[in-house]
């Protein structure tokens, strides 16, 4: 079965209001609905990116943080951004600052990074016209 997209990204939280504050109400995900236990506590919330990928947030992390960058496993999220300018604005309004100045990486597309309430990592990216990944899909749909 071929992959077709990204579904889904479940971060295991800590503190499901403060995450589910900070995705929905400060970086603008819709939330689409919610999971709840036979008592009526929720357990996951989902949250729209687009029509067919979403962010989810399960309840039941160990600890409050993610870990410091260095272990194996996923380290970090990236959303990308029409125009980095605009949502640095829209982001600081909504009391998010970015944790690095905006950059050009070696990939050619401008960037910055944010963390979440939990510490984790997300990069935020502007695709250039020729970036280095438009590059590549052009060469393999070329072949």
């Amino acid at each position: 079965m071929p992959v077709t997209s990204l579904g889904h990204l479940n971060l295991r939280v800590a503190d499901l209001d403060a995450m589910a504050r900070f995705y929905r109400d400060q970086v603008g995900f819709q939330e689409m609905t919610r999971l709840k236990r036979d008592n009526g506590d929720t357990w996951l919330i989902y949250l729209r990116i687009t029509d067919d990928q979403y962010l989810e947030l399960m309840t039941g992390a160990e600890t409050t943080m993610a870990p410091p960058d260095g272990p194996a496993g996923v380290t970090h999220f990236c959303f990308t951004i029409d125009d980095l300018d605009v949502e640095k604005a829209r982001l600081s309004a909504a009391g998010i600052e970015m944790t690095t100045p905006i950059t050009r990486g070696q990939d050619g597309n401008r960037g910055a990074w944010i963390v979440d309430p939990e510490g984790n990592r997300i990069e935020l990216m502007e695709m250039a016209p020729d970036c280095i990944q438009f590059q590549a899909i052009r060469a393999l749909k070329a072949k």
